[in-house]
């Protein structure tokens, strides 16, 4: 089937998006400890099925639960591809291609079909009803929804989704629970997100956001003064973020979705400043414009690179699979993966089929770690006894200014230490690169 040219005018900007997050998935495939819960529910969906008992968050069940809904959808669409892939053998880390594809076409077609975005919003994060109640209070004072009919749609939505998830968590987590609503309690009324860093009040419109937006952020402000039509839209969204700040505890990804209407803003503002290009004031504008598209290129080219050095544990863990492969002891190659790994890009999805094995029991000492029978070693620590530091991986540390080109470098520092157990004599037959 051939695109015609009105298929490209209507479909061609979610193209772009679609191979702009391929590409981004591409160069850095692995996850942090934000997503550690989701990707690990869906590699054992995917794998373990029903036997769930030997799903991870049992064992490492994280500060609070989560709903197994998002994950559940994710798996479904990404299921017949893993399905070939385990027929034929294919390591786990192409499956984790194939889910994090199928996010990311879900996340775009929120983007267009803007009840897929209520929907899941509302099963999975409760606290978007922070962004949900002044949508609501818009459209009632601009009559464009009744009353009784918003009460009746939210009524029948609530029930059903909390009627969901309370049916399939439940199920996952092996007893009666609402996620959403221990989430909520746990970090709105008992507080207790703060454990994990505070932040001013005004850190989402200092720094979150200007870092998030870059350019996009001074044409979102100047969008609200050149056309009155635009502020009907972004006052919820701006209430939200607003009243999210009020939580000690900030992190970008909690306003995420508020960043779709500040880039309309922002669109609608360059648009203005375009089309009036040849007048006296606004080619300066313009001009100021074209500056900041520019800086913001430079700026999103250096933080790409950054997300690729920024999982360190992934990449080690990749090498190792390259080169840790034993003939003598094939029975069973046993690697512990500390806190700090786990953390930072290691999931299940890198694991490899038998006979690796791999274990991320806490708490164990340094001193320990010998008495236990792990060939391998992925930790943050350079020096353990009983084993010996086989390579090392680099992982991004900050950003500084450079003199010359290009103005602005990566720092990066040894994040993660590959240690082999000192007795095992293949081990040290093998070419390492040495830490």
């Amino acid at each position: 089937m051939v695109l015609t040219s009105k298929d490209m005018q209507f479909y061609g900007y979610d193209l772009l998006l679609g191979l702009i997050a391929a590409f981004y998935l591409f160069m850095a495939p692995y996850t942090k400890v934000e997503e550690s819960f989701n990707i690990q529910a869906m590699h054992d969906i995917l794998y373990h099925r029903h036997h769930i008992e030997k799903y991870d968050h049992l064992e490492f069940p994280g500060v609070v639960p989560r709903t197994f809904v998002g994950a559940i959808l994710v798996s479904i669409l990404a299921s017949p591809f893993v399905l070939v892939a385990s027929l034929l053998q294919l390591p786990k880390i192409y499956s984790l291609y194939a889910v994090r594809l199928a996010l990311g076409c879900i996340i775009l077609s929120t983007l267009r079909f803007f009840r897929i975005q209520i929907f899941a919003t509302v099963v999975l994060r409760c606290d978007i009803l922070l962004l949900v109640l002044p949508l609501g209070l818009e459209l009632l004072l601009s009559r464009s929804i009744s009353l009784l009919k918003a009460l009746i749609s939210c009524l029948i939505t609530a029930l059903a989704c909390i009627g969901l998830t309370i049916l399939v968590d439940s199920l996952f987590w092996r007893k009666l629970l609402w996620p959403e609503l221990e989430v909520f309690w746990f970090n709105s009324i008992l507080n207790r997100s703060s454990e994990w860093g505070t932040h001013s009040f005004h850190w989402y419109f200092t720094s979150a956001l200007p870092r998030s937006l870059l350019a996009a952020y001074p044409l979102f402000l100047l969008g609200i003064l050149l056309d009155r039509r635009v502020w009907f839209h972004v006052f919820p969204v701006l209430s939200f973020v607003l009243l999210y700040s009020k939580l000690p505890h900030k992190e970008l990804r909690f306003i995420i979705s508020s960043l779709p209407m500040f880039n309309f803003s922002a669109a609608m503002a360059a648009s203005r400043v375009y089309n009036n290009r040849r007048k006296s004031f606004w080619k300066y504008l313009y001009v100021a414009m074209i500056g900041g598209f520019m800086i913001s290129l430079g700026c999103t080219f250096l933080t790409f690179m950054a997300s690729y050095e920024n999982y360190p544990s992934g990449h080690a863990i990749k090498a190792l699979h390259k080169r840790g492969y034993l003939m003598e002891n094939s029975n069973e190659t046993w690697v512990h993966i500390d806190t700090f790994s786990a953390m930072n890009g290691v999931s299940r999805f890198c694991e490899n089929y038998e006979p690796w094995r791999y274990s991320k029991e806490e708490g164990i000492p340094l001193g320990d770690l010998q008495r236990k029978n792990f060939t391998y070693l992925l930790s943050e620590q350079s020096q353990i006894g009983g084993f010996e530091c086989l390579f090392s991986t680099k992982g991004f540390t900050r950003a500084r200014l450079n003199v010359g080109f290009p103005p602005a470098v990566l720092v990066k520092e040894p994040k993660v230490f590959v240690h082999g157990r000192a007795g095992n004599r293949e081990i040290f037959y093998k070419s390492w690169p040495g830490c």
